[in-house]
Formats: C-alpha cells, sequence, structure tokens
C-alpha cells in the first residue's frame, strides 16, 4: 500500500486518533474467557509461551485494571509502554505526513 497519499495518510491518522476511544469503550473483559484459543502454541502443543495472555492483559491495562493485567500477563508492564511510544512515534508521524507539525528534518533524497 503506497501511504503517500495524503487521503490516505489522513485516514491513517484518524484511525491511530480513535482506536484507543474504541478499545476504551469496550469492557476490559472482552476477550476474557471467549472459549477461542488462537495461540499456536497452545492450539497444537498444549504449552502456553511468554506471550500467551497478552491480549488480555494489555486490554485490561488500558482499563486501568492492573492487577487483572498482571495476572494475565505480567510481561504486560513492558510491553504496554513499548505499545504506547509506538502508537506515540506512529502519531507523530502521520501528523508530520499530513502537514499538522513541521518537520525541520530533511528525508534521504529530498532537497
Amino acid at each position: 500500500m503506497n501511504l503517500n497519499n495524503k487521503n490516505i495518510q489522513w485516514l491513517w491518522l484518524i484511525a491511530l486518533l480513535v482506536f484507543p476511544f474504541l478499545l476504551w469503550a469496550a469492557p476490559a473483559g472482552t476477550m476474557d474467557d471467549t472459549g477461542i484459543i488462537f495461540c499456536p502454541s497452545r492450539l497444537w502443543f498444549d504449552f502456553e509461551c511468554l506471550g500467551c495472555g497478552m491480549t488480555r492483559a494489555v486490554m485490561h491495562f488500558h482499563h486501568l485494571d492492573f492487577e487483572n493485567a498482571i495476572y494475565y500477563n505480567y510481561g504486560v508492564v513492558v510491553i504496554y509502554p513499548a505499545l504506547v511510544i509506538i502508537w506515540c512515534y506512529w502519531v507523530y508521524n502521520a501528523a508530520i505526513q499530513v502537514g499538522l507539525i513541521k518537520s525541520n528534518i530533511t528525508r534521504q533524497g529530498e532537497a
């Protein structure tokens, strides 16, 4: 997908800004005990990997339910802040692409 189109960049920025609010609108327990197993290690080998429970943990952490978040996967204390940093980076770059923020840094190949 070519993300150089201004309209696509605007849609990307809007999606980035709306998505966290959609997660907040959904109840924290949305992902809990659905009975659906997506993890390949649990599905094929009946073995829980280090990432098992991370989706539920991130959802609870996003709702500030730290006790349940750590219960599902204690790695969330590292992963969630990393996700927030990546999200901020994407929002910042998207805002530059649509012209909301002026950047003084010239990219390679641009003069």
